[in-house]
């Protein structure tokens, strides 16, 4: 009978047309209805734009090649990855923008999807969450490096439920183009470095409150961060052990209150909350929180958005929610708050400084560039001396080569005596002449100077003080970041070559350790033994270099170097046995004044003397050359300047 009706169906020409018709139109219908009914439960703009990867032909194409030599992707291809971390997409799922494995480039010839595509929206989040959580940070174009890294970091420990907020085109397509799930913030903000606290800094600050706002009615747990911090083990075990919380959040607490890795003991912390890190679940509290958060910041354009997070969280702080956990109420009275330890989620003092988590033995979660000086170029450096800062490969072989050296100081000047600002300056003084003839060295021939490690008596801070914290953990001496004594910023900028001679390249004191350092330099060292002239054995000789060994008398001369070092111009690292009276000084004194322009500009300021409406003290690279020196703070505000 079946087949009698499809014969006829067949042989009828009309009656076939209207059955297909019929057919496609029935599908066209439900296909609709299904596609407005998830657009609706998902939050989705309807007809938003593509959520495919089919590019739109009026976008800009970019760079395709990752900033790594190394892909890290969800599909393991990466061998620093435990495979069973890894989380593959299924081959059979056809891979949108947003369920692409991260680090994998959109095909080459591709053009970007239209900009509706990365408006931010619940499917969008959806598509990158794992265990109901979403790790999320947002800058503009002036921090991609610190947003890549902050990829690479969390890729690497195997998380991938991860979105980076682009508040700038440029930035949005750089992202895209290195396959990174990006979403666009909308907020058209500057590709340059805003700097701390200026007008662009606080609008950057507003957008993470509306960000928060934005993600929290999709019901899922974030993670925000800043750019300029790094994870250093995987975070998302350690908050789940706290199912209570509403929010955990990083302080600038600098004293410990706890020795292992429970949460701080909240009586005890002084130091504010730190809105760089913390943890939210979408619960009543937090949302509401957010919501007057929000409100505050756009009613009053003055107010700092971490200020305006501390006055609301404190305004009600206590009891404890419990005896076990570590969590307080605060906010209205309702809120669970618990305090993540500064020991493992560290602060630039904390990390930098104290190095608390080595003296407690415990394993760091993260590192957040606080408490640091030098603008973004010290943040910068200060991740590269703790060698967890992705470079580009040619970083890493500079075309002139290095220049490195062994500093050498005196055990009483490190350890003898009061820990004093005097002691500090005469230990710091010792280094700086060593480090300044290093860099006439290294201008002389045209190689990177790596810098040496840096050893302190007391500690640098913002405001008067004892020389170290009363309750820190800072051990005297330390081993302190360079933008402690020298201006990270100024010796990166592009300065005159007619005044100031030409730039000097200067790498970190751990570059010469770092795993990414490639083969071609490692195997590539010259070692300078210094001798003293009048000794015996003091000779350059063929046969000692041919071992890779050279021995190179004190108190040389422009010429000398020159002559002797143009023939190692294809050996990649020079290490100088030390730097102590090596150089006699340059012959071409037109030179030496463009090199003295440049480098007394490279050291900044000790801070600061206690009880001084003036307590700051400046460093001066040539302070050998002024009979009688001693280290005080400016007595008028005439002689408040550098001594330049």
């Amino acid at each position: 009978m079946a087949l009698n009706y499809f014969q006829e169906l067949l042989s009828n020409k009309k009656l076939l047309f209207l059955a297909v018709f019929t057919t496609v139109l029935v599908g066209v219908v439900f296909s609709t209805i299904v596609y407005v009914f998830s657009a609706v439960s998902m939050d989705r703009p309807i007809n938003s734009g593509t959520w495919f990867s089919s590019p739109h032909v009026d976008s800009i194409q970019m760079e395709h090649a990752p900033i790594f030599p190394y892909t890290s992707t969800e599909t393991g291809v990466n061998s620093s990855l435990n495979p069973k971390d890894s989380v593959p997409v299924p081959p059979s799922q056809p891979q949108s923008i947003w369920t692409r494995p991260i680090w994998d480039s959109p095909p080459a010839g591709t053009n970007m999807p239209h900009s509706k595509a990365f408006q931010l929206t619940k499917e969008m989040v959806t598509s990158r969450v794992k265990d109901n959580v979403i790790v999320v940070t947002f800058g503009n174009y002036a921090f991609l490096d610190f947003i890549l890294n902050w990829v690479k970091h969390l890729t690497d420990l195997g998380v991938f439920n991860l979105l980076v907020g682009a508040m700038d085109t440029k930035l949005l397509e750089a992202l895209y183009w290195k396959g990174i799930p990006v979403f666009d913030m909308g907020s058209n903000m500057n590709t340059i470095d805003v700097g701390w606290g200026s007008p662009t800094f606080h609008k950057m600050g507003r957008e993470k409150v509306i960000l928060i706002n934005a993600i929290l009615p999709f019901g899922y747990e974030l993670l925000m961060c800043d750019t300029d911090m790094v994870w250093l083990k995987n975070p998302l075990p350690y908050f789940a052990r706290f199912p209570g919380a509403d929010i955990l959040t990083s302080s600038d607490q600098v004293i410990p209150t706890v020795a292992d890795d429970r949460l701080e003991v909240w009586q005890q912390v002084s130091g504010a909350y730190n809105i760089g890190i913390f943890h939210w679940r979408p619960t009543d509290s937090s949302k509401k929180l957010a919501k007057e958060w929000k409100n505050m910041l756009l009613a009053d354009e003055k107010i700092w958005d971490q200020n305006g997070f501390n006055d609301l969280v404190r305004r009600s702080l206590g009891p404890s929610v419990d005896e076990e956990t570590g969590l307080v109420y605060a906010f209205d009275g309702n809120l669970k708050l618990g305090i993540l330890p500064a020991s493992i989620f560290c602060s630039g003092h904390t990390y930098f400084v104290q190095a608390m988590y080595q003296q407690f033995r415990l394993e760091p979660y993260a590192v957040h560039t606080t408490f640091q000086y030098a603008g973004t170029e010290g943040k910068r450096h200060r991740l590269r001396e703790a060698m967890v800062f992705y470079d580009q490969p040619q970083y890493y072989d500079s075309p002139g080569g290095f220049l490195s050296f062994k500093p050498s100081i005196p055990k009483s000047l490190l350890l003898d005596g009061e820990h004093t600002v005097e002691s500090h300056f005469s230990l710091i003084n010792y280094q700086l002449k060593q480090i300044r003839a290093g860099l006439a060295i290294a201008s002389l021939l045209n190689r990177t100077l790596v810098m040496p490690p840096l050893w302190c008596r007391l500690d640098r801070l913002w405001f008067g003080h004892p020389g170290v914290l009363a309750g820190t953990m800072t051990r005297q001496p330390f081993l302190c970041p360079l933008d402690h004594v020298f201006e990270v910023n100024v010796m990166l900028r592009e300065l005159p070559d007619e005044e100031f001679g030409p730039r000097i390249d200067f790498r970190e004191y751990s570059f010469l350790e770092n795993r990414l350092l490639p083969k071609q330099v490692k195997d590539s060292q010259l070692e300078v033994q210094v001798c003293e002239e009048q000794s015996s054995n003091c000779h350059i000789a063929n046969e000692t270099s041919l071992k890779g060994i050279l021995r190179f008398p004190k108190h040389s001369s422009e010429e000398m170097f020159r002559k002797v070092f143009s023939s190692f111009k294809d050996v990649k690292v020079i290490q100088f046995s030390s730097m102590e009276n090596v150089f006699l000084g340059f012959t071409d004194k037109v030179r030496e004044t463009k090199f003295r322009n440049r480098v007394k500009q490279y050291v900044g300021i000790w801070c600061c003397m206690e009880n001084r409406e003036r307590g700051h003290i400046y460093y001066d690279m040539y302070w050998d050359e002024k009979p009688g020196w001693k280290p005080a703070p400016p007595q008028t505000p005439e002689d408040d300047h550098p001594p330049w």
